[in-house]
């Protein structure tokens, strides 16, 4: 009877307790809850033993997502599917495995030198209440860390640096490369906002692969490599830890296989800026602090992106002239109206000013196929910090594509290879277009023939077009010549007239002159007489 009396005192307590907080939350005026929590707490302090840190899933007004957070929910995952009781579960793309993680409100235990920790997922809804389709979309995330207050300068020195290092280690440990594309601004906010989508980065290449003069690969290679390892240089000459790439060159020279086989090199994610999809320069600016460390940042044939010259042309704001335009060019200049307003200063503020800190180990490519046609601003040194020009297939490309379609290093054939590279354009795609077995009974001599063939007729082609050329402007220089001949005999012609105008003009004047002086002699005469 006893215990029966003191469980229900303990349940009506309980229940009273419940009810008088519903009470205070539901009726109390919320700027006073503040304060009326703020000296609970205070209060409970004085006999509550423990000093709780937490670590928000965003930092910086939400722009840019808390290295902190990413690494505590690495380093809690494998101890979270050992220990915890409430796991979520979340599929791995292109895996049957699945990934478990603590659950909301569920709590594990650390030790680290001897001192116990605990660890606990939370998150906070909404105050107010609405009906969305994002129920996420305003909840905030974070672990908290509870420890005795004793332990406090042990945890905050060290502990949580460990935690950090050994969260970032398994990270990189464990990741998969990425390959990534802005997402529309209208995506960024929601139940899965993003602003960047993604897909695993596989693509092949590597340097052993590129078709390109052995020397130059080398040069590239030893480039990078230095960069990686110059955290500490760039810090001391006070420049950020980034390094500008222009790749430039005709289409199918291998500016797309150099990009990935640098990204193989370095084992950086990959970010491929469509700048045509980014509203304005501030949009451009957040998606930038929205990439990893460690990851190369790709414009490709940056002359087509936006007109970044600073000469668009200038938009009329009479709504008289709007009316006029019939519904077609009203359509094409309400999508102007909406296209990106990124600017050159935008750009180049984001990858050379001072935006261009927020992050380190950031390499920012830039490809193009006419770099004639760039603004010199974009790609001097110190933006672009090394040009590479990717040009048309030389020998040493066609022995690396031999080795790599033919599995070949040497052929009698490889002499005349040679020569018509020497004497012909060809780009390294072409060349490996015409190496690529075309089915199983192609043999390596029907395969470097076949090339031969094809520099043999763009040898060919090439001669024509030369001819047709130097015929063309032999026939422009002939005709801009008869068209100066043309010139000049119309302005002697006219000269010639101007001339005989002006002799019979004087002709006659000295007529009139002549006739005024008779009639005076004739009136002089007249008076004489009388």
């Amino acid at each position: 009877m006893m215990m029966e009396e003191l469980w229900s005192h303990v349940g009506s307590t309980m229940g009273g307790l419940m009810f008088i907080y519903a009470m205070f939350k539901q009726f109390f005026p919320y700027h006073l809850q503040d304060y009326f929590e703020k000296y609970f707490k205070k209060m409970v302090s004085f006999v509550y033993p423990y000093v709780e840190i937490t670590f928000d899933e965003f930092t910086g007004e939400r722009m840019k997502r808390s290295e902190a957070y990413s690494a505590i929910k690495t380093y809690l995952s494998n101890k979270s599917s050992a220990f915890a009781k409430r796991l979520k579960a979340d599929v791995v793309k292109d895996s049957q495995s699945v990934v478990l993680s603590m659950d909301y409100n569920e709590e594990v235990t650390d030790e680290f030198q001897g001192v116990k920790v605990w660890w606990s997922a939370r998150r906070t809804l909404p105050n107010t209440k609405r009906i969305s389709w994002y129920p996420a979309d305003d909840e905030k995330k974070f672990y908290k860390l509870t420890v005795h207050k004793r332990h406090r300068e042990l945890i905050t020195e060290s502990y949580v640096s460990h935690v950090l290092k050994e969260g970032k280690a398994i990270a990189t440990k464990n990741r998969q490369r990425k390959l990534y594309s802005n997402s529309p601004s209208d995506s960024w906010y929601g139940y899965k906002r993003s602003k960047w989508s993604n897909v695993v980065f596989e693509h092949p290449a590597t340097f052993d692969t590129l078709a390109m003069d052995a020397n130059k690969k080398e040069e590239i290679k030893n480039d990078l490599i230095k960069f990686s390892k110059g955290k500490d240089y760039y810090s001391r000459i006070g420049k950020a830890w980034k390094r500008g790439y222009l790749l430039y060159g005709p289409p199918g020279t291998g500016k797309s296989s150099m990009i990935a086989a640098m990204a193989n090199l370095m084992d950086y994610d990959v970010y491929d800026l469509e700048l045509t999809a980014v509203k304005d320069n501030t949009e451009l600016k957040r998606l930038l602090i929205d990439t990893s460390n460690k990851s190369i940042v790709v414009i490709e044939d940056i002359d087509c992106s936006l007109d970044l010259t600073g000469q668009r042309e200038k938009k009329k704001e009479n709504d008289s002239d709007e009316k006029e335009l019939d519904p077609v060019a009203k359509k094409e200049k309400e999508d102007e109206k909406k296209g990106s307003k990124v600017t050159l200063s935008g750009l180049l503020n984001c990858i050379d000013g001072l935006w261009s800190a927020c992050g380190g180990e950031r390499i920012i490519i830039f490809t193009t196929n006419y770099v004639e046609k760039l603004d010199p601003a974009l790609i001097r040194r110190g933006r672009m910090d090394k040009h590479i020009e990717m040009s048309y297939c030389c020998f040493d490309a066609f022995k690396v594509l031999a080795k790599n379609y033919l599995e070949i290093d040497s052929n009698p054939l490889f002499g005349e290879i040679e020569r018509l590279l020497g004497e012909t354009k060809m780009t390294p795609a072409d060349v490996a277009e015409n190496l690529m077995p075309k089915s199983d009974y192609d043999k390596e001599e029907t395969c470097l023939e076949r090339l031969i063939e094809a520099l043999k007729a763009a040898k060919e082609e090439a001669i024509k077009k030369a001819e047709e050329e130097a015929r063309v402007k032999a026939e422009k220089e002939e005709k801009q010549k008869q068209q100066s001949e043309k010139e000049e005999k119309e302005k002697e012609q006219s000269a010639k007239e101007v001339k005989e105008v002006k002799e019979n003009g004087v002709a006659a004047e000295e007529v009139k002159e002549n006739g005024v002086a008779a009639k005076e002699v004739k009136e002089n005469g007249v008076s004489t007489k009388e």
